[in-house]
């Protein structure tokens, strides 16, 4: 769906072949160019479509070994040419590689230096390029203030994307062939980029509706090796058995999706594992998973096969893991089993294989076996040719240096050369014996060699065929681990379903969302008292909703309550709630919470801004929103203005483009002076309080109507704050409410002000300029500043 006004892209479907274009045509033709860079797990991509001089950028996401997620773009978008990196990652070489061969589609690849993907480098691209919306006149630092509106800094691989793309246009001069070399390639338009049926939610999202949150580990051993996850979503839902499990549950939280057909199959699976009638098996199969660490465990997988086939096959997983799971499973184990030996592997931490596997390996171990009784023999003939102050020797065996003598070093023996013994060859001196080699264990070094040395190489090269063997049915082991991997996924939301008291959703395309009975599922873990509140959004009813209400009475709380059960319903999850409908949505919006700005060089209220402008000029009819007390980080008259302009606008949309919004705020005044227009997709909630005598009770309670005070004064005694400021505070208020004056207290006010100049004035009047005793400067001295201080 392309972009038009703002709108955000959900992604581009796939053009159709076209027909042949003549010579002429061909240099005229439109050209998509897209740049690429994958590193570490993620990929940060963005494409130049010529046709109408837009740049679109995807935000860095995670993709797996085999880059799926980069297939799918270049599938919808069909670029002409691709932008990549000459260094670059195994799995992205490869992955060209395979785009090489496709006889269907062979798009143009650029290579550029990994210089020009740099990341100041890219920003300075960025800044010169031509965007000829943007007045001449505005400063390098107003031109990067509005980049980063439009584009993610913190969407690092995203970003050097950019700068090797702008390399390339400028290059080629696309769109502007004809055109004096003093002419740029215009940009005309920044649009975000998001696959088809995949979710869009930002980092600031994902913050503030702690669906992820890490922590440092507090052991202090694992302090240099990264973090924990701390109380979040992921932490709560996350019970997998497996690192394969855990990984890809991480991808489904950051790839949302609104594709039906994924999240039912998703949902069937859970539904299943929750009902306590298959509980033992949950917990079986758990056993079986908790087991799938690495390739040589696919015992493991072949006893999860076993037990889902005895499942219904209606289930398209368990379809899936039955047929999936070939018998190549039985030739891995058999192979791996008849080959390795684990024991001894452990024990000698390397490698070993078991007997009857080599025969020259086992004829070798034979002769390692045998060597102690061999060499106490020849050690005693050696003894007899030795010195008789020589009370005994042994004959050794080390590792890559080979057979030698080992004697007492004697008392006499103080001095290098007192440890010279003729007939042999002195090696060194260890914990009190003295080495050498002698004729015979030279004779040993030739004939047994450097055995140990030989077992290992022989072993490392079994070691080779085996992995060689292995690989060649990579891909049923590859699909194994996926399928376990999702098995280990849905299991882990089945049981956080049974924990919880979660129920299944129902969903569909359309555009209504129904809570009833909904809860928060992070406080509902940590408190053990909790209210649970509807929501209700539909097409034409109630879809911009403003709560009002004291501060700490639940509105927070309640948008990101809404914000969590959508986002479970998104990855295939239950929810918190008795019922659930939820209608998919194709982004997620919030403005709730402003990120540290010292780094991105923004003020506070510059940040809000710009995540409420990337709402307003992003969302669709199908998206979500959540805003909390916009408004704030500025003069009040400001904020509120810009509030109720903002709300407008989505009120006055076709009511098909009205997102699902939600905004709290203590901005009274927007709804008592009317600033929003009537509508029936606007619904006015608040939440409710009761006053226990003097003290605010909260009832976390939803209902319709309109919060009149924001109860700041009791709050504040609540906190702790001095009843004194608390009564002053009041006063001042109730003050600044009626228009009346406001008097200071810490010094006199503007009565008595006026009656002392009052009566100065009158005092002067009365004094007598002619006689000449009256000093003028005594006398305003002693009217104006009495005893030092000052009367006015």
């Amino acid at each position: 769906m392309a972009v038009q006004g703002g709108v955000r892209e959900t992604g581009a479907a796939r053009r159709p072949p076209q027909p042949a274009l003549t010579e002429e045509e061909e240099e005229q033709a439109p050209e998509v160019l897209l740049s690429v860079v994958v590193q570490h797990g993620q990929v940060g991509l963005c494409f130049y479509d010529s046709r109408d001089f837009t740049l679109h950028h995807m935000a860095d996401t995670p993709d797996g070994h085999d880059l799926h997620l980069l297939a799918r773009v270049i599938q919808e978008v069909s670029p002409h040419v691709i932008i990549t990196s000459a260094k670059q990652e195994r799995c992205m070489a490869q992955f060209m590689q395979r785009q090489g061969s496709n006889p269907d589609y062979r798009p143009e690849v650029v290579v550029y230096p990994s210089v020009d993907f740099g990341v100041e480098v890219s920003k300075q691209r960025l800044l010169s390029a031509h965007l000829p919306f943007l007045p001449a006149s505005v400063s390098e630092r107003g031109r990067a203030s509005y980049l980063s509106s439009c584009l993610s800094f913190d969407s690092l691989l995203m970003l050097r994307s950019v700068g090797a793309l702008l390399k390339c246009l400028d290059r080629r001069r696309v769109g502007v062939e004809l055109e004096d070399c003093s002419v740029g390639v215009p940009i005309l338009q920044f649009l975000t980029y998001t696959l088809k049926d995949v979710v869009y939610i930002d980092r600031d999202t994902y913050s503030v509706l702690q669906i992820f949150k890490s922590e440092l580990h507090p052991s202090v051993y694992k302090l240099q090796s990264g973090e924990k996850e701390g109380l979040s979503l992921y932490g709560i839902l996350n019970r997998c058995k497996c690192k394969f499990g855990s990984k890809m549950l991480r991808q489904w939280f950051l790839r949302p999706s609104r594709d039906l057909a994924l999240l039912n199959r998703r949902q069937t699976v859970v539904r299943f594992f929750s009902s306590p009638r298959n509980s033992d098996t949950l917990r079986t199969l758990q056993g079986s998973l908790s087991n799938i660490r690495n390739v040589p465990t696919v015992y493991s997988a072949v006893c999860i096969r076993d037990t889902l086939r005895s499942l219904p096959q209606s289930i398209q997983l368990f379809q899936d893991i039955s047929e999936g799971f070939s018998d190549d499973l039985y030739y891995i184990a058999s192979l791996i089993s008849r080959v390795v030996d684990f024991e001894s592997s452990l024990s000698e931490n390397r490698f070993t294989v078991k007997p009857n596997v080599d025969p020259a390996i086992d004829e070798k171990k034979r002769r390692m076996m045998g060597l102690s009784d061999f060499l106490t023999d020849v050690a005693r003939r050696e003894l007899e040719h030795l010195d008789a102050r020589i009370p005994s020797c042994c004959v050794i065996y080390i590792p890559l240096i080979g057979f030698l003598l080992s004697v007492p070093r004697l008392p006499s023996m103080v001095e290098k050369e007192d440890f010279m013994i003729e007939g042999l060859d002195f090696m060194f001196l260890s914990e009190e014996r003295l080495h050498y080699r002698s004729q015979r264990t030279k004779e040993l070094d030739n004939l047994l060699g450097d055995l140990h040395c030989d077992i290992r190489d022989m072993e490392t090269a079994v070691m080779t065929q085996l992995q060689s063997s292995v690989l060649e049915r990579s891909a049923c082991l590859y699909k194994v681990l996926d399928l376990t991997a999702e098995l280990d996924c849905l299991m882990a939301l089945s049981h956080a379903s049974q924990e919880y008291g979660y129920t299944s959703p129902s969903l569909a395309n359309h555009r209504r969302i129904v809570l009833a009975e909904a809860r928060h599922p992070l406080l509902q873990v940590c408190s053990p008292v909790l209210v649970s509140n509807s929501f209700q959004s539909s097409n034409t009813q109630g879809r911009v909703k403003v709560i009002t209400g004291p501060n700490s009475s639940g509105k927070s709380m309640y948008l990101k309550q809404v914000g969590l059960i959508v986002f479970m319903a998104l990855i295939g999850s239950d929810v918190p709630a008795r019922e659930a409908e939820i209608g998919l949505v194709d982004g997620i919006f919030t403005r709730m919470q402003s990120r540290e700005s010292v780094s991105v060089g923004l003020s506070t209220f510059m940040i809000d801004l710009k995540q409420m402008a990337h709402a307003l000029n992003h969302s669709t009819g199908e998206s979500l929103v959540l805003i909390d007390e916009f408004g704030k980080g500025t003069n009040t008259v400001d904020g509120l203005s810009l509030l109720a302009a903002s709300v407008s606008h989505w009120l006055k949309r076709v009511p098909a483009e009205v997102p699902h919004v939600l905004l709290a705020t203590n901005f009274h005044s927007l709804l008592q002076l009317g600033l929003l227009p009537s509508s029936s997709l606007l619904s006015l909630l608040t939440l409710e309080t009761t006053l226990d005598g003097e003290e605010l009770v909260f009832l976390y309670q939803l209902k319709e109507g309109i919060c009149c005070s924001s109860y700041a004064a009791n709050i504040a005694s609540l906190a702790g704050l001095p009843s004194s400021m608390v009564q002053r505070g009041l006063e001042v208020s109730e003050l600044y409410r009626t228009g009346k004056t406001i008097n200071r207290i810490d010094g006199p006010s503007s009565e008595d002000l006026a009656s002392s100049c009052a009566r100065v004035v009158d005092t002067f009047m009365s004094v007598d300029l002619e006689d000449s005793s009256v000093d003028l400067q005594i006398f305003m001295k002693e009217q104006l500043l009495p005893s030092g201080g000052g009367r006015l």
